[in-house]
């Protein structure tokens, strides 16, 4: 079945399911079409809802529920007063309940809201209400397609302009079919409409850099200068964004409006020129003095159609679960590999070069800061697959003289699993390990990492280290799918307490038209703003204030055709590409050598499959062995340290050299 009708899967074939490990059951929808629902009566009064993030715990909200529209404030006085603090509209969500914790999760596609109600008299209460208006909204929905779809607080009254607009897109869907995902793709549409729209007034724009005169040797900040006006930026999004029509964070702990949420404002986010800001910087031939050679600009074979699959089947089941032990159809997949993923983070090493060449700490900082936001950058393009989970011992090797750096990734863990990286230059280290939590709430993924980055300057002593933020794909089941991080990196330098920083990824909001945003500050030990970043995080990273800010970082352009090709930047095609003079010198575990993968990129998709299931059962059978004999897996390039974080063990790149890894006892990974 196709992915664009599993909204009927979810509402009209879905029956209660019970997850055996969380009980959690999933509240059936209107079955066909529209049918007689009486008119439910009102609700409202106190429940618990989940905090807002970086907040914990619960806080207690006034709900009022009418005809179908769940609104919450502090106190009723205050939803009298219409000083919401959000509305949702419970017949386009996914409800599930866990009567054991007397929690409901509505799963809005744009947003997650948890709730808690104590007493278990009130919770039924609750549940037996939403389920009533519920079943209503969507008979009323299914009625009245083309004005009821649209028709709640985040959209135009019927009759306004914008809502006969988007009255015509609804009436492709039959009136007695539940055209719930339209909104959510409309606002879509015009998001990524806006974001292309962006990229076409930034080629237009004129830049210059201004030379600074520099004696520490640093490299200074290069100024842009726009000579594109603020107002024709703003008219070109306004096309496409009004503030009724603007996509709601997703989380699992939505956003509220608060008198201390602070964001980059319009003016700030408009005047973002994406100048001829160029990446490039000379590279160091690496040690052995290896010639660079022209690398592949394209994958053997396009993505496969996905269309006929239907994840509902395979999610229906793991509601609130970590889905880390859930097997996809290969299709599903990317041809790369986790631990490519996390070589994928270094796409801009070269802010790490010029970290490593600047004198001013804060300076330094600011360079740190805008590289963990660069690795945020590949996945813009890439919701619609997944990588290859790697198996335990599985190795890759990365080793670009053009770029000046070697890495080396292993996965250390399988349960949990961990997977460890290592890469060094003449300017510096990076590693970190890194383990992930997914979790499926019916319209969207949630992917919590799990694990710290680090960055050493050895020329300075400088020792950073970060966390990364929460990512949440949208649309899983269907519609457009899209990616969006959000949370706070804070980096610090263990090697002295002169500067912090911290980058906040900002979550859209339904009253603010900002997408994709970061903003962040450099503070000096006193807590002073030294340095201010703001930007996004799949376009740039700018220092200082507008319109005169300096540009730090600008992702390059993709490649052509990417949207065929799984949405790989150009680094991306060249991460699995395997040279024949290569394969002699890897370890038969690096994952240029798995099958499935490589097939898979090959287009031959139905022998992916089968060397997947054959790989993923020899793993199952090498952890039987080793449980029988009481033995537990040892990593080879990697041990753990006395803080229970994997590092390497510098051996190799050694052994790659002398005597190579044909002497090297490996495990048969596939």
């Amino acid at each position: 079945m196709c992915l664009q009708d599993s909204w009927e899967i979810v509402e009209v074939l879905c029956v209660t399911l019970l997850c055996l490990q969380d009980s959690w059951e999933i509240v059936e929808g209107l079955r066909g079409g529209h049918s007689n629902v009486q008119e439910p009566q009102k609700q409202d009064g106190y429940m618990l809802k989940r905090r807002k993030w970086p907040m914990k715990g619960w806080h207690k909200r006034y709900f009022y529920l009418d005809k179908g529209i769940l609104k919450y404030a502090k106190c009723g006085a205050d939803i009298e007063k219409g000083k919401l603090h959000g509305c949702i509209d419970v017949g386009l969500s996914v409800m599930a309940i866990k009567k054991s914790a007397q929690c409901i999760d509505l799963d809005a596609e744009e947003n997650i809201y948890h709730l808690k109600i104590k007493s278990q008299e009130l919770f039924d209460e609750w549940v037996s209400k939403l389920r009533h208006h519920r079943l209503y909204r969507q008979n009323e929905i299914a009625m009245y397609p083309q004005e009821k779809a649209y028709y709640y607080p985040h959209f135009p009254p019927p009759g306004s302009p914008r809502h006969v607009s988007l009255a015509r897109q609804a009436s492709v869907h039959a009136a007695g079919s539940f055209p719930v995902t339209c909104t959510s793709q409309s606002k879509v549409a015009a998001w990524l409409q806006s974001s292309d729209d962006m990229n076409k007034c930034s080629k237009g724009t004129h830049t210059h850099s201004l030379k600074q005169d520099s004696t520490d040797g640093s490299h200074p900040l290069v100024h842009q200068a726009s000579n594109e006006s603020r107002a024709s930026i703003t008219e070109s999004l306004s096309e496409f964004f009004d503030a009724q029509e603007v996509l709601l964070s997703a989380s699992s702990s939505e956003n509220e409006a608060s008198d201390d949420d602070s964001y980059i404002s319009d003016n700030v986010s408009d005047n973002i020129s994406m100048d001829n800001f160029s990446n490039e910087t000379e590279r160091p031939n690496s040690e052995n003095g290896a010639l660079l050679r022209r690398r592949r600009s394209c994958l053997p074979s396009a993505s496969p159609n996905t269309s006929n699959i239907s994840l509902w089947n395979i999610l229906k089941n793991n509601i609130g679960k970590d889905l880390s032990k859930v097997a996809m159809p290969v299709q599903l997949n990317e041809p790369l590999n986790t631990l490519q993923r996390l070589c994928e983070e270094l796409e801009y090493s070269e802010l790490l070069d010029r970290a490593a060449n600047t004198q001013d700490p804060f300076e330094r900082m600011v360079y740190i800061a805008t590289f963990a936001v660069s690795g945020y950058a590949s996945s813009y393009h890439r919701a619609g697959g997944k990588p290859f989970n790697p198996v335990l011992g599985e190795t890759y090797e990365c080793d670009r003289p053009d770029k000046g750096l070697r890495f080396v990734a292993e996965q250390v863990s399988h349960h949990p699993p961990i997977s460890a990286c290592h890469a060094d230059s003449k300017n510096y280290i990076f590693w970190q390990d890194m383990r992930w939590k997914n979790k499926f709430w019916g319209k969207s993924m949630e992917i919590v990492p799990v694990g710290t980055t680090h960055v050493m300057l050895p020329g300075f002593g400088d020792h950073y280290e970060w966390n990364k933020v929460t990512s949440c794909i949208h649309n899983i089941l269907s519609g457009q799918r899209w990616i969006e991080h959000y949370g706070e990196i804070s980096i610090r330098n263990t090697s002295t307490d002169i500067c912090q920083c911290k980058v906040t990824f900002i979550k859209a909001k339904y009253w603010n038209s900002s997408v994709n945003e970061v903003e962040g500050t450099i503070t000096d030990h006193k807590g002073k703003v030294i340095h201010r970043l703001f930007g996004k995080w799949n376009e740039g990273v700018y220092c200082g204030d507008p319109p005169s800010a300096t540009c730090i970082w600008r992702a390059n352009a993709m490649p052509a055709d990417h949207e065929q090709y799984y949405g790989f930047t150009k680094f991306a095609m060249e991460l699995n590409e395997l040279d024949p003079s290569l394969k002699l010198l890897l370890p038969p575990t690096d994952t240029r050598l798995r099958l499935d993968q490589r097939l898979l990129e090959e287009g031959n998709v139905e022998a992916a499959e089968e060397q997947k299931q054959k790989i993923e059962q020899q793993q199952r059978d090498r952890r039987r062995v080793l449980e029988e004999n009481t033995m537990t897996h040892q990593p080879t390039f990697f041990r753990k340290s006395k803080d229970d974080t994997w590092v390497s063990n510098n051996t190799y790149w050694d052994l790659r050299r002398d005597p190579g890894f044909s002497h090297l006892d490996c495990p048969v990974l596939w």
